[in-house]
């Protein structure tokens, strides 16, 4: 063959980081050696694989053709690898997983996984569903879950299992005792939501659309147990997963206000490029996922430890 693994290495690297300097970093390269790497590819083959822009490489179409196969090509290249150097374990994998995903299910689930595979590695990511599908089509993770939306033709998405997010407040809060509330008499509350970006965030707006007005929340917070403790304070109301609530609602801390104007379900699903080889690893990491919520209808049946 006319290129090399290394060539494939430093162009996915740099499609990457859409910079040679921190792809030759990444690779424990000298910055002239992953130039010349990249040069040497595109001249053997008489193809220019990036827009350039001062410092910044940008892919073309012919780049963005090559890469998820030349991703596929390294992935494969690692499992071979690993076989000629006598390993018998499953490798690595890189997950992104969105808050109440990667806060409450995942850590269980990897847990699960190092334990009956104690050779493997799994480097898993938490973030907003936005930057989890950023990720994945720069290639940075190999397997996403998210609680949110994702379209792009680039990307595949497979359902997990059935999801609701639920209106609540705090014990002392005056609709507290209500159970039941009509939109009318939440919609001028002080609100404590998930930012703009997270899957949360994005249901509770969709859920609204049909409200002329809307909401315009008092405070806008990045992490779902923050939204928890503001809402705890008195603060206002919150929307969140009723699976990130249901410690908190068994022990009183908050109350459920149930809101059935207001369509509030949604979908955890895995994500992953369309173009990404499933690697022994990342089929038997979806294996144990499905298994890990089979029987449950919806995520906050899903059988966990409680929490103190």
């Amino acid at each position: 063959m006319r290129f090399t693994l290394r060539q494939m290495q430093v162009f996915v690297e740099i499609a990457r980081s859409e910079n040679v300097s921190r792809a030759a970093e990444a690779l424990s390269l000298s910055q002239s050696a992953a130039s010349a790497a990249l040069a040497e590819l595109e001249n053997q083959f008489d193809q220019q694989l990036f827009d350039r822009k001062g410092k910044r490489l940008r892919l073309n179409d012919q780049g963005s053709l090559l890469l998820p196969h030349a991703v596929e090509l390294l992935d494969r290249a690692s499992e071979i690898e690993a076989l000629l150097r006598g390993e018998r374990g499953l490798g690595s994998l890189r997950v992104g997983a969105t808050l109440t995903i990667g806060n409450y299910l995942l850590p269980l689930i990897v847990s699960n996984f190092l334990q009956a595979h104690p050779e493997s590695r799994v480097r898993l990511q938490v973030h907003n569903t936005a930057t989890i599908a950023g990720m994945l089509l720069h290639h940075e993770i190999d397997l996403g879950l998210v609680e949110g939306q994702v379209v792009d033709p680039e990307l595949e998405v497979e359902t997990w299992v059935e999801d609701e997010i639920v209106v609540f407040c705090a014990p002392g809060h005056p609709l507290a005792g209500r159970g039941s509330v009509a939109f009318a008499e939440i919609a001028d509350q002080s609100w404590i939501l998930r930012e703009r970006g997270s899957g949360t965030r994005a249901t509770f707006d969709a859920a609204l659309r049909h409200w002329p007005g809307g909401i315009v929340p008092r405070l806008e917070l990045e992490h779902t147990e923050a939204v928890k403790r503001a809402v705890e304070s008195g603060l206002g109301l919150g929307c969140l997963s009723r699976l990130a609530l249901r410690d908190a609602f068994r022990r009183g801390s908050l109350v459920a206000l149930e809101t059935p104007e207001l369509d509030l379900r949604r979908r955890f699903s895995f994500v992953w490029h369309r173009g990404k080889y499933h690697s022994a690893a990342m089929r038997r990491f979806l294996e144990d996922c499905r298994a890990f919520t089979a029987g449950a209808r919806r995520s906050d049946q899903i059988p966990l430890p409680p929490v103190a």
